[in-house]
């Protein structure tokens, strides 16, 4: 019998954090489908190289945090060969726009790419739009 993996026996881990259209995420944002389940499973979602992945224990879901721990965001995890080493990918979506650094050095973008950001595997719930928009933005009400 295989023993369970305790993610609190995983330290977080400090990567740059890249953000990014993709495809489906535009689709469904165009086409007024945010809300909806296909679209948190498409935008809820963080790309890890596939080494990293299975340093972190192959997660179902990881814990994304600022540097300072200020801003977090539980969000599925798959390993992926397209993402380098050290650094993540998310969609562009209210998901990474947690934990992107809204400093914008005026230009009036936040920077989308080569934040550094921590990952942890988690056993939080990843909640859907509706429900982390009201969390971080009616304050839970």
């Amino acid at each position: 019998m295989q023993a369970m993996l305790n993610f609190a026996d995983f330290d977080m881990i400090e990567f740059l954090l890249n953000t990014g259209s993709t495809i489906e995420e535009g689709r469904l944002a165009k086409g007024g489908s945010k809300l909806t389940e296909e679209y948190t499973q498409e935008c809820a979602v963080c790309e890890i190289n596939s080494v990293d992945f299975q340093a972190m224990g192959t997660p179902q879901r990881v814990l994304i945090s600022t540097m300072d721990g200020r801003h977090k965001v539980a969000v599925y995890a798959y390993a992926t060969e397209f993402v380098e080493p050290g650094q993540i990918f998310m969609p562009r979506a209210i998901w990474a726009n947690v934990v992107v650094d809204p400093e914008t050095f005026s230009t009036g973008s936040p920077l989308y790419k080569g934040s550094p950001v921590r990952v942890q595997p988690t056993l939080e719930e990843v909640l859907n739009a509706r429900d982390l928009t009201t969390l971080l933005y009616a304050r839970g009400r």
